[in-house]
């Protein structure tokens, strides 16, 4: 049996670590930010401790044979975090984002059992190791280019696929997804599609070169996805 104290400090250094890893989320706006990751750290220690700590609370009679699996609490907690990270993964078309900040839920989980196990080293190493996975690997990835979601509208005369088309593939961007939208009361289409360009490209370069479809164009929007 450990002390109360002792368990405050397990449940301290892992909302403490927690947090250090949504920190960096919330740098970079993700789903899920400094208090999800904290939160989620500090209740995963919360188990780990009530749950190899909980039998000595109990008052048990001297002699009373009682057998008390700890790990069992603990272990739900990994389905448990598996619910949640599935609520910040969004999916669009072919497109799956939030599978780093799911995967960042799930990491400080571990951190949290870590930590409510007592094994400070561990967690501290496995936090910093996943700072590193975030931040340092982030600058190993291909960042040749950008995502952006491109919204257009025109009128509604001829194809406007292949005009669109033959303009991005000009300039060496890749469309990813595409909603296509016509008013049937009013010479007006819609098309609102993510978009892989090259970072060379420049986004006012890119307005420019949708903007003279056939001088059709009535709208040019670019925005972060």
């Amino acid at each position: 049996m450990i002390t109360h104290w002792e368990m405050l400090l397990r449940i301290t250094v892992a909302a403490f670590l927690g947090g250090i890893i949504g920190g960096e989320r919330d740098i970079h706006r993700r789903q899920a930010g400094f208090r999800t990751h904290l939160i989620v750290s500090m209740a995963s220690a919360t188990f780990m401790v009530v749950s190899s700590q909980f039998v000595y609370f109990q008052h048990y009679a001297a002699g009373s044979l009682v057998s008390v699996d700890t790990s069992r609490i603990a272990a739900s907690v990994v389905a448990g975090v598996g619910f949640l990270g599935g609520g910040s993964i969004l999916r669009t078309g072919t497109t799956v984002q939030g599978l780093t900040t799911a995967a960042g839920l799930w990491l400080v989980a571990a951190v949290g059992l870590a930590a409510g196990s007592g094994m400070y080293p561990e967690s501290v190493y496995v936090t910093l190791l996943g700072l590193l996975a975030l931040t340092v690997l982030r600058f190993l990835e291909d960042k040749k280019v950008m995502r952006r979601r491109v919204v257009l509208a025109f009128g509604n005369k001829g194809d406007p696929f292949t005009l669109i088309t033959a303009a991005l593939s000009g300039l060496g961007a890749k469309v990813l997804d595409l909603d296509y939208q016509k008013d049937l009361g009013a010479d007006r289409t819609s098309v609102t599609f993510d978009i892989l360009i090259p970072n060379s490209l420049g986004i006012p370069q890119l307005v420019r070169a949708l903007g003279q479809l056939d001088g059709r164009m009535l709208e040019v929007q670019v925005r972060t996805p």
